[in-house]
Order: C-alpha cells, then sequence, then structure tokens
C-alpha cells in the first residue's frame, strides 16, 4: 500500500489521549485490547521497534501488531533487532510494514529472502546490534564554550559536557 504519508501527529499528547480512549482512564491496558492500542498509537509511515523489558513481552507486542488492520497502519517502518518468530515478518506480508532495519534474521532468513524477492519488504539496512541500538537511542554531541551546564557520563565514569542531536535515523 505505497501512498503518499499523511500529516503525522508529532504530539505525544494526542497519542496519549487516543491511548486512553482504546484503554480507558488508568496506565494498564488490557491484553486483550493491545492490538487496538498499537493502532491508536501508532500511524502509517511510522518508524516502529518492537521491544519490551522481556522477549515474552516483545513476542507479545509483535503477536499484537501483526493482527492490526493494514487499511489503519501501512508502510511502517520496523526496527527490530533480530527476527525470530512469524509474527515479526506477517506484518510485511498483511501489508502493516514496508521497510525494515534490523541485525539478525535467524530462523526467518528464507521467509525473508522471499518478502524482499516479491517487493513485499524493503531492507532499509542490516546493522550490528550495536549499531542497531545506537540508532534507536538520541544522538549526542559534545559541547564546547559556555554549554557545560549538561553533562552526560562515558562507560568509563568519565562526565562530559553533551547535547541532544535527534533521534534514530536522523
Amino acid at each position: 500500500m505505497s501512498q503518499q504519508p499523511t500529516p503525522r501527529s508529532t504530539n505525544r499528547g494526542d497519542r496519549l489521549r487516543r491511548a486512553q480512549s482504546v484503554c480507558g482512564g488508568g496506565k494498564i491496558c488490557p491484553p486483550d485490547r493491545a492490538t487496538a492500542l498499537l493502532e491508536a498509537v501508532i500511524e502509517a509511515f511510522d518508524r516502529v521497534a518492537v521491544e519490551g523489558d522481556n522477549q515474552k513481552q516483545a513476542d507479545f507486542l509483535s503477536a499484537a501488531l501483526a493482527k492490526a488492520d493494514p487499511a489503519r497502519l501501512h508502510d511502517l517502518h520496523m526496527v527490530q533487532s533480530v527476527l525470530a518468530l512469524p509474527d515479526h515478518l506477517a506484518v510485511f506480508e498483511r501489508g502493516i510494514a514496508s521497510r525494515l532495519d534490523f541485525a539478525f534474521a535467524g530462523p526467518q532468513s528464507r521467509k525473508l529472502a522471499e518478502l524482499v524477492a516479491t517487493g513485499s519488504l524493503k531492507i532499509g539496512a542490516i546493522h550490528t546490534y550495536l549499531e542497531l541500538y545506537g540508532r534507536m537511542l538520541p544522538r549526542r554531541q559534545p559541547l564546547h564554550g559556555s554549554e557545560h551546564r549538561r553533562h552526560a557520563c562515558h562507560h568509563g565514569g568519565d562526565c562530559l559536557p553533551w547535547r541532544d542531536r535527534g533521534g534514530a535515523g536522523q
């Protein structure tokens, strides 16, 4: 479904209001509403990373996204470390997603090749794990001059000033 991108809501408040309309006023959404929640907060042409605190959560979210209505969600740009489950590629088969950045295909490599050959999936980039996760986090750049108010500590404990430079893929 390669349509022209429509104006997207980058307003976090709009997305949160839509989430509340699906899940009620609380912060916890019932598991049976997961697909409806994803349809409410994700918009066509969004970049989406399906991750969780553990693999069970990521698998649950992948399955919920694979059940989404392709008329509502389409042309998503998926960013995923490992393509381990059929649901990870079902979003491409169903027309929900069209582009993929990833690090490892593993057991789904044959299906991935088939989807690329049929044009159902476009590979954006193949990264190492470190590159992929590095691109998912906001980029930071060292500060110079009088902008030394904010500091970020490196792995070795050295603290240097940093400034935000945009998010993944920018």
